[in-house]
């Protein structure tokens, strides 16, 4: 049962008035069935759910029940999106606002729903960042994260991959994404709309400008295109490889997932001892030697000749270096 599906029947309710079960079902995307246990679940918990029999009939509140929000302040109820992720609210300064609008809403929920409530904040838990690394420090995101809710344009000091490494630019905020335990900026220039990583950037100051975000502009349609464009743009070139079945089965602690994949699609035995033949997608050759070379002896690189040729390079080197003095 989701403590948060009977709270949005219950504030559905609250703020349409009468609805049948139907209604309330297609609404939430559950089985009218389904729909029927949350409101007895609602009733059984003291929420005077009454239902109104005939056509046009469907369930209500009683007359002047309301649900209880009171002084909530407008950082409080920002912070009630991040309500179940401490981590990501205390990235964005909200911490302090999230742990207090939590608690306005577990009180002004009835006994019942405010007891399952706290048991399945109790056994949920996020940890965005991934293993083997430190979190980014990002101390601009609660500067950025009010910009893109007050509409306000930052002039930022900016560290990228590519020559020159440092550079200015005035961007309007559109949105934040944390992937893994990143976060990333995304904004509009003069010219275009793209995407920053907000630990890399330098400084950051607010500008008197003020801008309407477009309307027609979806946060989550931008991110999955950019990671698709990301992903062409990432892999360049490909590589027949061979594995053995050790190299296979360690082959997810080491490379990408698309390469996983890749293996997967395309392996083939080469032999009665377990070892295949695939095609990989590459970035570029000192990145493809870098990641294979985390397999060892278990993988070979059959071609192009160019990555064979730096894998035996750096072994050779490696052999020199660990070789008798």
């Amino acid at each position: 049962m989701s403590a948060g599906r009977l709270l949005s029947v219950l504030l559905l309710l609250q703020s349409r008035g009468r609805m049948s079960a139907r209604t309330l079902a297609d609404e939430l995307g559950v089985s009218v069935r389904t729909a029927y246990r949350d409101l007895a679940r609602l009733q059984a918990a003291g929420v005077p759910v009454y239902a109104e029999p005939g056509p046009g009939g469907g369930y209500q509140l009683l007359d002047g029940y309301r649900t209880r929000l009171t002084g909530m302040s407008e950082s409080e109820a920002r912070a009630l999106l991040f309500a179940g992720l401490p981590g990501p609210a205390a990235d964005l300064g909200l911490a302090a606002e999230t742990m207090t609008a939590r608690l306005k809403l577990l009180a002004a929920l009835p006994a019942g729903l405010r007891e399952e409530a706290t048991r399945t904040a109790a056994v949920f838990h996020l940890d965005a960042p991934g293993w083997y690394r430190e979190p980014e420090q990002t101390p601009y995101l609660p500067l950025f994260a009010d910009a893109i809710l007050t509409g306000r344009a930052v002039d930022v000091h900016y560290l990228r991959w590519r020559a020159p490494q440092e550079v200015n630019r005035h961007l309007r905020p559109y949105g934040l994404v944390l992937k893994s335990g990143v976060w990333y900026l995304v904004a509009a220039t003069n010219d275009r709309v793209s995407t920053y990583r907000v630990a890399q950037v330098l400084d950051a100051t607010p500008s008197d400008e003020r801008f309407d975000r477009p309307r027609d502009f979806d946060l989550a349609a931008y991110w999955t295109s950019y990671l698709d464009d990301f992903q062409a743009r990432r892999y360049t070139g490909t590589a027949t490889i061979r594995l053995s079945a050790q190299g296979r089965r360690r082959l997810p602690d080491n490379v990408p997932p698309e390469v996983v994949r890749a293996v997967d699609a395309t392996a083939t035995a080469v032999g009665d001892d377990g070892w295949i033949e695939a095609v990989i997608p590459t970035e570029s050759t000192g990145h493809a030697c870098g990641e294979l070379l985390r397999l060892g002896i278990d993988v070979e690189v059959v071609a192009p000749a160019e990555l064979r040729q730096a894998m035996a390079a750096t072994v050779g080197v490696l052999a020199r270096t660990y070789g008798p003095a």
